[in-house]
């Protein structure tokens, strides 16, 4: 028995067409998009275990360099403690107490902000760079300590609590976050790094808009990758203490 087909129209035709293909191209693009969230999700899981890895490696390496600063610290006659913690900018805007070697002097802080209420040539250059070239306020250990990164090591600690990454944009100050405009938005969707593309690109010779667009193309170009090329990178800028203050 031979069953007949229907006698479509030409409009009919097309229409059934267009739907055949309308379903092709759905089906394909739902493919897509579960591919790219398995590839994201898996990206995820890497990043979170290298941070894990070098977590627990830092942390291990914080002891004898903690043992060695304090040593140190007694020395030079430097009674204040050995470590300082400092509010900074997280993920999705939290705030977070951010730990390092202390640095410089006790009450660095407020010292500042008297240059700043005065005015001084030390304020206004912190004001135009968010920096200061030749800082009064830093240590004889605090100097070793940043030209060869040992400064960052307490910073394992907010990698283990999951509040840093080994790779990511710069730890920004809450008193940053009006300069910052409008990369603030796309920065606080990241973990904040231990490294990133401002230590690989000249660390504290670059100016803060400087970071601010180095930030925002990691955040554009952010992989697994990405982050083991700034790793690899960073290990050569420490050694060769390029950009350290």
């Amino acid at each position: 028995m031979v069953i007949e087909q229907p006698n479509l129209s030409i409009i009919e035709k097309q229409i059934f067409i267009a739907k055949k293909i309308k379903n092709k191209l759905l089906n394909k693009t739902n493919n897509n998009v579960k591919k790219l969230e398995i590839r994201d999700n898996m990206s995820v899981i890497i990043k979170r275990s290298i941070d894990i890895i070098s977590g627990i490696c830092g942390c291990i390496l914080l002891v004898p360099i903690t043992i060695f600063v304090a040593i140190s610290n007694v020395i030079y006659k430097d009674n204040g403690p050995i470590f300082f913690t400092q509010k900074r900018i997280g993920q999705n805007g939290k705030v977070f107490n951010m730990y390092k070697f202390r640095t410089m002097v006790v009450g660095a802080e407020d010292i500042l902000k008297k240059h700043l209420d005065e005015q001084t040539d030390i304020g206004k250059e912190y004001l135009e760079h968010k920096k200061i070239k030749n800082d009064p306020r830093i240590t004889k250990v605090g100097k070793f300590l940043r030209a060869t990164s040992l400064d960052e090591f307490p910073q394992f600690l907010n990698v283990m609590k999951g509040q840093m990454s080994l790779v990511g944009p710069r730890p920004y100050l809450p008193g940053e976050k009006e300069d910052m405009g409008e990369y603030y938005d796309f920065i606080i969707k990241m973990k904040p790094g231990v490294t990133g593309p401002w230590q690989v690109a000249g660390r504290n010779n670059l100016e803060f808009d400087d970071r601010l667009k180095l930030d925002k193309e990691y955040f554009d170009r952010r992989g697994n990758r990405r982050d083991i090329n700034i790793i690899l990178k960073t290990f050569k800028k420490v050694i060769k203490r390029e950009g350290a203050i």
